[in-house]
């Protein structure tokens, strides 16, 4: 016999009892006495018997798994996502499958499929920088299948949402900026195709309008890789270019932030002193980073067990996706730190 292959009637055979002694005796029936549950359960050990799941799935009419796809599992932000997504899962009796797309829609379709074969009771969703459609999305959810979005919530009607207050996160980062007496911000844009990316930029806007200062075109630099030699790239050729140098820069991410110090240091710059940087997420490097890199707090651990808590109420009938609120937005806190303050 193949490890963990046992079954109940290889326990029946060892013990010769009938089948279904042993059922119950595995599921703690009152009617089986102590030491017949003793003698099975030793036995159920000793041969590494487990439940089959799929048969338990059907019966229940739940496999007691979810599905998270994330774009990238190395990220800080996702890593502690994940840690609050398993925390809440685990607690109430459910397995966490993890895909990522790598920032590639034809990974995530082909993660949300396998999912699906795989009959899991429902799936976290952070959807990639390439998808512009949801079909593959609208189709399951349209029968009923429970799927609840977090961090990048897409353009679908009724969609459950659970994010962060981007816009709030941007505008605090930005006024920030001002209030140290920086007054030539320059913005490293995301992707448009991702709605955290344009509520970033809108926070970032009103803050500049709302201080009395207009928002210049020219200093919305579109970083739609989000890499840091790309930042770094962007960075370098504005500082060259424009007749006015840019005092600050807020990224719409921490490693464009970086990119963006690298930019500066290179070009002479002190940091804080003739140039401030703010990033967003607030990865662990920002405190590592000398000076230490200002940024925009996400609370990831609080999204994934919010997220969670959502999806698994949704699966277990707690909540219907139809009359809940659609999107729970947990709030940011600015890191002031040395790379923007100068008082």
């Amino acid at each position: 016999m193949k490890l963990g292959q046992a079954t109940i009637k290889d326990i029946a055979r060892e013990l010769n009892l009938s089948v279904s002694t042993i059922s119950r005796a595995l599921k703690d029936y009152p009617g089986i006495n102590r030491e017949t549950k003793r003698k099975v359960k030793e036995v159920a050990n000793k041969l590494n018997y487990r439940p089959n799941a799929i048969a338990l799935s059907l019966r229940k009419s739940r496999s007691f798994t979810i599905g998270v796809i994330i774009p990238e599992v190395v990220h800080f932000f996702f890593s502690t996502v994940i840690s609050g997504i398993e925390e809440i899962a685990n607690s109430r009796g459910y397995n966490v499958i993890l895909s990522q797309s790598n920032e590639k829609l034809d990974r995530e379709i082909s993660s949300l499929e396998t999912m699906l074969t795989n009959q899991i009771d429902g799936v976290l969703v952070s959807y990639s920088k390439e998808t512009k459609s949801f079909d593959h999305f609208t189709r399951v959810m349209d029968q009923g299948f429970p799927i609840v979005f977090f961090d990048r919530a897409p353009a679908i009607p009724d969609a459950v949402n659970v994010m962060v207050d981007d816009y709030q996160g941007s505008f605090d980062a930005t006024a920030h900026l001002i209030s140290q007496g920086y007054k030539n911000i320059v913005h490293l844009a995301g992707p448009k195709t991702l709605k955290i990316s344009i509520d970033r930029e809108n926070g970032y806007k009103d803050a500049l309008e709302q201080n009395g200062f207009p928002v210049n075109p020219a200093h919305i630099i579109s970083c739609p890789l989000g890499t840091l030699e790309e930042s770094q790239e962007l960075v370098s050729a504005l500082l060259a270019s424009l007749p006015r140098r840019p005092d600050a820069f807020f990224s719409c991410n921490d490693i464009g932030a970086v990119g963006a110090m690298m930019a500066c240091r290179d070009a002479g710059l002190r940091i804080p002193l003739e140039v401030g940087i703010v990033g967003f997420s607030d990865w662990q490097f920002c405190a590592m980073l000398e000076p230490q890199l200002s940024s925009v707090s996400q609370p990831g651990f609080m999204m994934g067990t919010r997220a969670t808590e959502i999806l698994l109420d949704i699966i277990e009938k707690k909540l219907d996706p139809k009359i809940m609120e659609q999107s729970l937005v947990l709030e940011t806190k600015l890191m002031e730190r040395g790379s923007s303050k100068r008082f």
